[in-house]
């Protein structure tokens, strides 16, 4: 696993209340590693937290053998690890073009020309809509915005918060056959996803998390073979509550 993003004893906080507590996670490349757990469950502060948004209070983000931790944001996409935040986070006044580019900016002039035919290919639908406003479009379209500005820095990894929030089954499926070419052309995924029977279907291990750790861990034939074990890890500390 020496080119394996590697996450060791993650802890972080926010607004004061510790909301990870040592998370141990890998995500391989050329695989995708899902994370599924209820509201609340830290999933988001997870992606942030890897990606350098949030200063962790413990643990280790490595690539490979190159250490991430205490990186800044923008230093942590340049190694190679871009995130997808939750909510089709898109620059609404600037067209789809000029996204691409913002996106890009530390790339040189051919790297950044690459970049755009290579997102092109993947998402010819935003070819066709390059010049239009990025607010005018769908939240399918903004959504492949956003997938869009991640893949312009060329990364190893990518983290996909909630991909299929808000979007319609047909858009979902689009984004789907995305994330498998990616994999399938060697980027690692960590995909954060609501749907679990999209998580299931397109993941090569799962982790399980509830409020703020990680519960349960596995194979998604362990899941689909006792549907019951997903259920009683999301119930697990509403149940400890409840004995309280």
């Amino acid at each position: 696993m020496t080119d394996s993003l590697i996450i060791r004893g993650l802890s972080l906080a926010r607004g004061g209340k510790r909301v990870l507590d040592q998370i141990d996670i890998n995500i391989e490349p050329g695989r995708i590693t899902a994370v599924l757990g209820p509201n609340g469950a830290g999933k988001s502060s997870l992606v942030m937290g890897i990606a350098g948004a949030l200063p962790l209070l413990d643990g280790s983000v490595c690539l490979g053998e190159q250490s991430l931790t205490g990186m800044s944001a923008e230093r942590i996409r340049r190694a190679g690890v871009a995130a997808v935040p939750e909510g089709h986070l898109v620059f609404a006044g600037l067209s789809v073009l000029d996204n691409l580019k913002a996106a890009g900016n530390l790339l040189s002039n051919a790297e950044l020309a690459n970049a755009l035919e290579e997102v092109f290919e993947v998402f010819p639908e935003l070819a066709q809509c390059r010049t239009q406003a990025a607010q005018t479009l769908s939240g399918g379209q903004q959504q492949m915005v956003a997938l869009a500005h991640a893949l312009m820095a060329r990364p190893r990894f990518i983290l996909v918060d909630e991909m299929s929030l808000g979007l319609a089954p047909v858009i979902v499926k689009r984004l789907e056959g995305v994330i498998e070419l990616l994999a399938q052309n060697g980027t690692g995924i960590l995909l954060i996803e609501q749907f679990t029977q999209v998580a299931l279907r397109l993941a090569d291990y799962v982790y399980v998390m509830n409020q703020g750790r990680v519960v349960l861990e596995g194979d998604p034939q362990r899941f689909n073979d006792d549907p019951q074990a997903l259920q009683r890890a999301y119930l697990a500390h509403a149940n400890q509550e409840d004995q309280t």
